[in-house]
């Protein structure tokens, strides 16, 4: 059994919570903008004062509400200030902060509300009343007792509510908690059944972000330190860089629509920032399929080649003089395009939720963007590993951060064990007991490997190894991870178990699918195309590529291009892009059977 764990090089706080972050901001470093707002004019500067004078006037109001200290309370909206300004809000009130995902359903709502015992729920629009509203008609809520919304100024409602309580009664309830207290409740994506609530405490994220923060001061602690936060806050990725901002003072922005990011980038010029590879795999295939409709392809693909070629060269630390010369002229054609559309100070991005992928990874470092892959889950306060600045093997997701150990079990299941491990399932003793062993190490349910100096691997998730009728184990992740890199593919899912041999049913993405279309002389949509030779055949060349990583045993022989799409909205992927493996082979049992047919 290999085991690596990386020795703790920082002390981590044994008293006081999160709200102290805040405070210490305001007293320390009052005048410096911790925030920027964009109010639609413009970027709109929120010192730590003002942000701490903020937090406090609207804990008052919860305070006043009738919130106790450990009550739950519910946030259910876009990313926004408002979202950060809440969550530090209910902490200061004692409370616990339970987030759910914007796009969830009535009934996903309902489900959170109803498990969490949640006392009152802050909703961003009418679109997210309506559904609390038809929650509280089908369900049983009867704890339940405030709705607020912000576009109905929640803020200033609870604001002008509390103006009674004294800043004494605040200051006991700020300080009520301790590194032992829950600090959030934060609901699994529910990939296989009802999502669970995973009780993280004060002192996960203290050991977190202590960590953390100080392994990744190159990106939380210069004197520029930004970043804007696109993804879904409700997710504990994005919930762990907000919390690393407050406690570094490094500046934080809010996009809540993505429609809007590339101008937000530009206007906000961010100097790292965080996703999930999704957004990484669709600006690489948007560049693409953008230089080749201006017919500038081929220069597209030399550049891209240079750049991972260049990426590899430095990590054997011999890059070849003509190599060398081919970089510097593609970085002025088209390397500085690239790093322009985020903004043009953005030199680290910080990914996680799903694997990379090596060609990626060496694309963007070969470009002037140097993305850190991570590794953790909801369960683990995020990131267990991290790849660092000065310490970057591409194509793993690092060593174990200070403090934390791995272990590879006897099947090769990845066992975590460090601070930042959660506290247990809410009121799911068995699924606890199921996920921590009594030495504390931590079951992920993903398999991997560790290697002589400790860094991570990740090759698959343990319930979704595939076994042939041959007896060949298959890993999916590895295809399809590889699969989604190409520019036509949205999604896709790797079959086989029990059966000869591999196959996968693939759909199209259709943000490129248009520009194809035009260049290769077609007409109609994707349901119209999906048996078109010529679209069979580019995403041949896609299953070709992918089975370069595996052996022929475990190779894609079959492959359907399926003429729908795959979408959270459908109920087949989660908030955080991730598929729904039990939902779409149920729901595309007929294709799949016909895969094998004969």
């Amino acid at each position: 059994m290999r085991e690596f764990t990386t020795p703790l090089s920082i002390s981590i706080p044994t008293t006081g919570n999160l709200t102290d972050d805040v405070v210490a901001n305001a007293r320390d470093a009052g005048d410096t903008a911790v925030f920027s707002r964009n109010t639609g004019a413009g970027w709109v500067d929120v010192t730590a004062t003002e942000f701490h004078d903020e937090v406090r006037a609207v804990a008052k109001g919860l305070v006043a509400a009738g919130v106790e200290v450990g009550d739950r309370v519910a946030l259910l909206s876009k990313t926004r200030y408002e979202w950060t300004l809440f969550d530090y809000a209910i902490w200061f009130a004692g409370a616990v902060t339970v987030p759910i995902y914007e796009t969830s359903s009535a009934e996903q709502v309902g489900w959170i509300l109803q498990d969490s015992g949640a006392r009152a729920i802050v909703a961003e629009g009418p679109d997210h009343l309506a559904r609390v509203r038809e929650a509280r008609e089908s369900g049983d809520l009867t704890e339940l007792q405030h709705v607020w919304s912000i576009t109905d100024n929640a803020v200033d409602v609870l604001q002008r509510l509390g103006s009674d309580i004294s800043d004494e009664v605040l200051e006991q309830r700020r300080t009520a908690a301790t590194p032992l207290d829950l600090a959030t409740l934060i609901y699994t994506s529910g990939t296989t059944g009802k999502p669970k609530g995973c009780m993280l405490t004060h002192g996960n994220f203290m050991f977190e972000l202590g960590v953390a923060v100080d392994e990744l001061g190159d990106l939380f602690e210069t004197d520029d330190a930004s970043t804007l936060l696109f993804l879904p806050l409700a997710h504990v990725f994005a919930r762990i860089i907000q919390v690393g901002c407050v406690k570094s003072r490094a500046k934080m922005g809010h996009s809540a629509d993505i429609k809007n990011l590339v101008a937000d980038l530009g206007e906000f010029k961010p100097t790292f920032i965080l996703a999930v590879p999704r957004v990484f795999e669709k600006v690489f295939n948007t560049a693409s399929q953008r230089a080749t409709a201006d017919g500038r392809g081929a220069i597209f693909d030399r550049a891209a080649d240079t750049a991972i070629a260049w990426s590899r060269a430095r990590d054997a630390k011999k890059v070849p003089v003509r190599l060398r010369a081919q970089h510097a002229v593609f970085d002025k054609l088209v390397y500085g395009k690239l790093r322009q559309a985020l903004g043009g100070h953005c030199t680290y991005a910080v990914s996680g939720g799903a694997p990379l992928g090596d060609r990626l990874g060496h694309f963007y470092r070969g470009i002037g963007l140097t993305v850190l892959e991570g590794y953790g889950l909801t369960e683990t306060t995020a990131a267990l590993s991290a790849n660092l600045p000065d310490a970057t093997k591409i194509g793993t997701v690092g060593r174990p951060l200070p403090g934390t150990g791995v272990r590879v079990g006897d099947d090769g299941e990845l066992l975590f064990r460090g601070g930042q491990v959660f506290a247990g399932y809410w009121g799911n003793e068995e699924a606890t007991r199921e996920a921590l062993d009594a030495d504390g190490w931590f079951h992920t349910g993903d398999v991997g490997e560790v290697d002589d100096e400790g860094f991570v691997r990740i090759t698959g998730r343990k319930k979704e190894i595939l076994v042939t009728a041959g007896g060949k184990n298959v890993a999916p992740a590895v295809l399809e991870d590889r699969l989604r890199a190409h520019a036509l593919v949205d999604q896709c899912l790797v079959v086989g178990d029990g059966q000869p041999f591999i196959g996968a049913l693939v759909t199209i993405d259709r943000e490129t699918f248009p520009g194809w279309a035009e260049q290769h002389g077609k007409t109609g949509g994707v349901a119209d195309l999906v048996d078109d030779p010529d679209l069979v055949a580019a995403v041949q060349a896609a299953v070709d590529e992918a089975n370069k990583a595996v052996s022929k045993a475990e190779s894609i022989r079959k492959f359907t291009i399926l003429p729908d799409e795959w979408t959270e909205e459908g109920g087949q992927l989660t908030p955080s892009m991730k598929l729904k493996r039990n939902v779409v082979v149920r729901e595309a049992r007929t294709e799949i059977e016909a895969l094998y047919l004969g």
